[in-house]
């Protein structure tokens, strides 16, 4: 069966399903590889609500004593709801419902890595909404480390890579004001570094930049007593992942990160050791940085960005006026895995 089934070969296997002289065991079976064949490149989002159809013919059909069964197909809709495209958080909200409908039986009778899965999604679900103010980051939080508990560096470190990158932007999201706010942090900071631990520039490149380009950020703007000390680490995170990112193959990704690194080095005094003499040096370093970037983000339309840069490129005109610049904060573009 085709995984991208047009309309009519859809409904035609939805026909051929029903009138099949086979068990319901076997429907179910057969309407949940079909459901999971479309979901794998669909070309549409009608084909992923092709696929939520025949999820739910599979519920229908599914013996109520399978309930191991019924939270696979509930956990499988669940990601087929994730993945429609939308622009609020109705389908989210479903989302979210498939998968706490089906743990309890996932919990009680599935495997570690199936329950692990549906609360690595049900993570995501729930970072997203939260940015809507639809779900406390909290719970977000809570289902990543639930995840974690089976997702080890060892067996998987792809999930756990991915989960440490979301677990720290989530962290980063949170407000800042208080003591626990720099601890989280902290442990914003740890997460990235966790993940880099079994990501590397040769065989992930593309996480690798990703990763390198938020650590920098987590870096940048931690509360810290060693403000220079944790942006010289930043300026490293940067280069790394320009080792990757560059304006042919990765242009949006590519101004991000030089953005970033043009927020990070106009805080960096020329002369480490005479930082009273200002840093008109890397200033201009910033500001072509900062040029180029906004450059980029012109041609591709992203008109918040190129405003953004145009407000600091105003600061940083000021600042060489003078020679010397203090501590400025920029805006920095980081990149949650979702």
């Amino acid at each position: 069966m085709s995984q991208n089934l047009p309309d009519h070969e859809f409904n035609q296997a939805l026909k051929m399903i029903e009138e099949e002289d086979i068990s319901p065991e076997e429907k179910v079976e057969m309407l949940m590889q079909i459901a999971m064949g479309i979901q794998q490149k669909p070309k549409n989002s009608q084909q992923l609500i092709n696929a939520i159809i025949l999820y739910d013919a599979a519920l229908k059909l599914c013996p109520e004593n399978e309930s191991l069964i019924i939270a696979r197909l509930e956990a499988r809709k669940g990601t087929a709801y994730q993945a429609v495209p939308e622009s609020g958080t109705d389908y989210l909200l479903k989302a979210q419902a498939q998968y706490e409908v089906a743990l309890p039986a996932l919990n009680a009778s599935g495997t570690s890595e199936e329950v692990a899965e549906v609360e690595m999604n049900l993570g995501l679900v729930l970072q997203t909404l939260a940015s809507y103010q639809k779900a406390p980051i909290t719970e977000c939080i809570s289902a990543y480390q639930r995840s974690l508990k089976v997702f080890d560096r060892n067996k998987y470190p792809t999930e756990f890579a991915i989960l440490h990158n979301n677990l720290a932007t989530a962290f980063l999201s949170m407000p800042m004001q208080d003591e626990r706010g720099k601890m989280r942090e902290a442990l914003a900071v740890q997460s990235f570094e966790s993940a880099l631990e079994v990501v590397n520039l040769i065989d992930h490149p593309s996480e690798y930049a990703m990763l390198q380009n938020n650590l920098g950020n987590a870096l940048q703007y931690v509360s810290s007593s060693h403000p220079v000390e944790n942006n010289l680490r930043a300026l490293d995170a940067y280069d790394e992942s320009l080792k990757v990112r560059n304006a042919l193959d990765t242009p949006m990704e590519y101004a991000n990160t030089i953005s970033n690194k043009a927020n990070c080095i106009r805080n960096l005094p020329d002369d480490l050791e005479k930082p009273e003499n200002g840093n008109p040096h890397y200033l201009l370093e910033a500001r072509d940085l900062y040029r180029e970037a906004q450059q980029m983000f012109s041609q591709h339309c992203d008109v918040s960005k190129v405003d953004a840069i145009e407000e600091v490129l105003v600061e940083v005109e000021q600042d060489l006026g003078t020679s010397k610049a203090g501590s400025r904060e920029g805006k920095g573009f980081g990149e949650a895995r979702i």
